[in-house]
């Protein structure tokens, strides 16, 4: 056996093409497309959204998201050192995305935690939030079994639904300045769901394929029943009008095109190494093109079809209670823990319902949160394999940072927590981070080390050229459409705001900065360092930075190093002499 297979066999790879699929799936496939892609597409137009959002899956989606599989697949290498491999200069990249992982898992736990928790109390023999009378009820309280609330003033009361979430879920506080207690089953939640996450992945991609055939296949079986149970409600249609309803004026308005950029952007998990992570562990000659077309089609159709399942149940409250759909449609959190729940509360047996939402909900979260660990110690290992890959120091390390995560995680299910867990994830885990990341991927892959010597390396694995367009995207579109939208992101720039009421104060807006710039700041920081080890001139030092590793696939096909000799309109590519200064 050779070096390179031992190396391979050591490291191990999948054991056949579902566990592959199914595992991006649930990387790719959340919480998400349920509760913000409706949302979004009632928000912006209707029907018109699915124009800009196409447009989009096409020109930074799928190329991005190729690209990133693809370069796992070619360098068998995590995502910070299949950096190190292909382009020294940017491995900084790898680094910044794991930061940004770490912060993600620490945060994105909690939706399970609250998941767990309004699944074990859809037990009881009446669900807690359908009516008032409980302990945590105020005076305000809005009985819907015994008010018809189209009937009924509704100035200065609050239904049930609110009252249990923000009185007995989470306590909540005045502001993130108030930290409040610690609630300590929500807490028992996070501890649970950190347990079943450490177990998917304590064996690698042993454990974590095997856990995809269930988590990744069964909440579309919860969304086929709960899509069934919603069309045939009472006032469906017009859930759907509303969903779908094309408003053609709305394609003038930029921030539609922005809502259906990052859409892409955080659905598609761009930007976060998972995919490299996850196709490193391919053969080498597994047609991964054609797997990652089939796979953002999937994911975008899943949002799709929620849509229909989502806004038929509200469409049923509107019929229900005789209020507007604007008043009941929202995005995030507020959409799975209020407005569902309150729509399960008034149907015939309605803790049936309830388990299997909060089911699929748990489902969804689980695979998007294990495969990130996945991602974390596929990087880690590959960075120390000779240390890690021996007896069960793969687990303890693996214990050590689920146990981090968890403690620092506990910050999150505070009575303040949930404004924390909501300045993290919008200027930290998505959004502007992820557009700069990918930014900077384009540019490393389709100008430093080249598209079309990239192109020659998926060649040699697929057996066939893609598509010229990919190449086109990297280098000019999808770059362009990144900045592009940064730019506007800058401009259009507004308060945070929690629950549209709550504005947060300027110093929780810097610390968020902050922490994201930390993150972000990783990228050209290790630029000047492996800048400042180098020897020669500074040129010199750079083009080192620039060359790709002699033992790559198809060392035989290309020079062992090359030197960029860049011109006004594209990329040349010199080849160096085997001490770095540049051949004659």
């Amino acid at each position: 056996m050779t070096q390179k297979a031992k190396q391979v066999k050591d490291r191990g790879h999948w054991e056949n093409k579902a566990e592959f699929i199914l595992t991006v799936m649930g990387a790719i496939i959340g919480p998400g497309n349920i509760w913000r892609f409706p949302y979004l597409c009632y928000r912006n137009g209707g029907g018109v959204f699915f124009i800009p959002y196409t447009l989009f899956i096409f020109t930074c989606g799928i190329p991005l998201f190729f690209l990133e599989t693809a370069l796992g697949q070619y360098t068998s290498q995590g995502s910070i050192t299949c950096w190190r491999k292909i382009c020294p200069l940017f491995q900084g990249m790898g680094y910044a995305s794991h930061l940004i992982i770490a912060f993600s898992a620490t945060s994105y736990i909690v939706i399970l935690a609250w998941a767990f928790f309004y699944f074990f109390i859809s037990f009881s023999a009446d669900l807690p939030w359908a009516s008032c009378g409980n302990y945590w009820n105020t005076d305000s309280c809005l009985d819907l079994n015994q008010h018809n609330l189209s009937m009924t003033p509704r100035m200065n009361t609050t239904l049930p639904v609110v009252e249990f979430w923000q009185r007995r879920v989470l306590n909540i506080s005045g502001g993130i300045e108030e930290v409040g207690s610690l609630r300590w089953e929500l807490a028992l939640c996070l501890i649970l769901s950190w347990v079943i996450c450490y177990f998917c992945v304590w064996k690698g991609i042993k454990s974590t394929g095997k856990a995809a055939y269930f988590t990744a296949t069964f909440p579309y079986a919860m969304l086929f029943v709960l899509l069934i149970r919603g069309v045939t409600l009472p006032g469906a249609m017009d859930g759907i009008i509303y969903y779908l309803y094309p408003d053609i004026s709305r394609l003038s308005d930029a921030q539609v095109w922005m809502d259906a950029g990052t859409q892409i952007f955080f659905s598609y998990a761009i930007g976060l190494g998972f995919l490299t992570s996850l196709g490193s562990y391919n053969n080498y000659n597994n047609n991964c093109y054609r797997d990652c077309f089939y796979l953002c089609l999937l994911n975008s159709a899943t949002s799709v079809v929620a849509g229909f399942a989502i806004f038929s149940v509200l469409g049923f409250m509107t019929y229900e209670q005789g209020v507007d759909i604007s008043e009941v449609a929202e995005s995030g959190p507020g959409l799975a823990f209020i407005v569902y729940p309150r729509a399960v509360a008034l149907m015939p047996m309605p803790q049936v319902w309830s388990v299997c939402f909060f089911l699929m909900i748990i489902l969804l979260g689980l695979d998007s949160q294990f495969v990130g660990l996945e991602c974390l110690m596929t990087s880690v290992v590959d960075l120390f394999p000779v240390y890690l890959r021996k007896g069960f120091r793969r687990e303890l390390v693996l214990l050590a940072i689920c146990s981090t995560c968890c403690l620092l995680g506990m910050s999150l299910v505070t009575e303040g927590g949930i404004y924390l867990l909501q300045l993290l994830d919008h200027h930290v885990c998505s959004g502007t981070t992820l557009l700069l990341l990918s930014l900077c991927q384009s540019i490393s892959i389709g100008w430093v080390y080249g598209a079309d010597r990239f192109y020659g390396n998926i060649t040699d694995m697929i057996g066939y050229r893609p598509y010229p367009f990919m190449k086109c995207c990297w280098r000019y579109i999808t770059p362009l459409i990144c900045f592009g939208t940064f730019i506007f992101s800058i401009v259009k720039h507004s308060p945070l705001k929690f629950s549209n009421s709550y504005v947060y104060p300027f110093w929780a807006n810097v610390l968020g900065w902050f922490i994201a710039t930390i993150s972000l700041s990783l990228i050209p920081l290790f630029v000047l360092f492996k800048m400042a080890q180098g020897k020669g001139t500074l040129w010199e030092r750079f083009l080192v930075l620039c060359q790709p590793e002699d033992n790559l696939p198809m060392n035989q096909n290309r020079p062992p190093a090359l030197q960029i000799n860049g011109t006004a309109s594209h990329t040349e590519l010199r080849p160096l002499s085997h001490n770095g200064e540049p051949s004659q």
